[in-house]
């Protein structure tokens, strides 16, 4: 049944060679020289590029530093000398890659006003907060740009590919925010880019040890046993930040929800007042308002929360006639 799907997915006479594959993804072997230069003048380009589109909030600007950035190489290249069980120097690429890129983050971080709100910045928000769908999403990457490594006939997909996954970006934003010295959203977005970084490495292990490009053929079957047993352990240390930032965010949905139908009853006496909306940034709830004339008591508000949310979470309304107003926090 197995080889059955093989089949399907990948016919023999649409399979590359070990040759050529190796030549794609090893920039240790052929015209190395080449190969060096094109990958750090590419990804020095992409991470400039990457910084500028994230800094400017311009989705378009980063999609073009993903379909340049050349890290998806020698992460593929892990992958591969994974499943030949041969020592590879793709992974210093990878590593002094990222530092690259982080570096250059820091660099550009430099210009930012010191009163800049990272969490103003969709780009940065985005990615400071992955969940396990990002993890799915990524393997599910991983195996199309496998697939379509190995086969002859859709290398034309892989500009989508490095679309999908998010290596360089997320890097760059570990940057800004190490820069700015938030630590914890440098470290969400460094997760993100490890989620992505196994999930590559575990697809591609998986996908050319079932094609049989095992340096030994007769061993296939045990080239992927390790190729799930190597990258399992990492994928599930990835796993469990991530699931429990997505049990977070359901939770902080669930309480927003409560807020927003809270605060509406609180304004429900006032006519013209209304709650345009409610969010959640750094464990505080804001409620944001708008309203021609004075808010009724807070004391009312928090007094219906109460039991609602959580004790200890701060409420902060923000009123669009131009005052904030600090409301306290529930249970105190």
């Amino acid at each position: 049944m197995l080889s059955g799907i093989r089949q399907r997915v990948l016919p023999n006479h649409q399979m590359r060679s070990l040759e050529n594959l190796t030549d794609d993804l090893d920039l240790s072997s052929g015209d190395t020289g080449a190969k060096r230069s094109a990958f750090w003048t590419m990804l020095g380009l992409s991470a400039v590029i990457a910084a500028c589109g994230v800094l400017t909030n311009s989705t378009a600007t980063v999609i073009g530093a993903m379909i340049i950035a050349p890290l998806s190489t020698p992460i593929m290249g892990i992958a591969l000398g994974a499943v030949q069980r041969r020592r590879s120097g793709a992974i210093s690429y990878v590593l002094l890659g990222s530092l690259l890129v982080t570096v250059v983050g820091i660099a550009f971080s430099l210009v930012l006003p010191g009163s800049y709100d990272l969490l103003s910045n969709d780009q940065i928000t985005s990615r400071t907060s992955p969940g396990v769908l990002d993890l799915v999403s990524a393997l599910a990457t991983g195996f199309a740009g496998a697939v379509a490594l190995a086969r002859k006939d859709v290398a034309a997909v892989l500009p989508g590919v490095a679309i999908a996954i998010s290596l360089v970006p997320p890097l760059v934003v570990v940057g800004v925010c190490l820069g700015q010295g938030s630590g914890w959203l440098a470290l969400g977005a460094l997760v993100l880019f490890l989620s992505n970084l196994f999930a590559l490495v575990f697809a591609g292990m998986v996908v050319f040890a079932s094609l049989g490009y095992g340096s030994d053929p007769t061993r296939v079957v045990q080239s992927a046993r390790r190729a799930y047993v190597m990258v399992a352990v990492l994928l599930v240390a990835v796993f469990l930040p991530l699931a429990a930032n997505t049990t977070l965010t359901l939770l902080l949905n669930t309480w927003t929800g409560r807020v927003k139908n809270a605060a509406d009853a609180w304004l429900s006496g006032d006519k013209g007042a209304s709650v345009t909306s409610v969010d959640a940034q750094s464990r505080t709830i804001y409620v944001h308002v708008r309203t021609p004339e004075d808010l009724p008591p807070i004391d009312e508000l928090l007094a219906d929360l109460k039991g609602q949310i959580p004790d200890g979470i701060p409420i902060v309304v923000d009123a669009t006639r131009g005052q904030r107003i600090a409301a306290g926090t529930v249970g105190e």
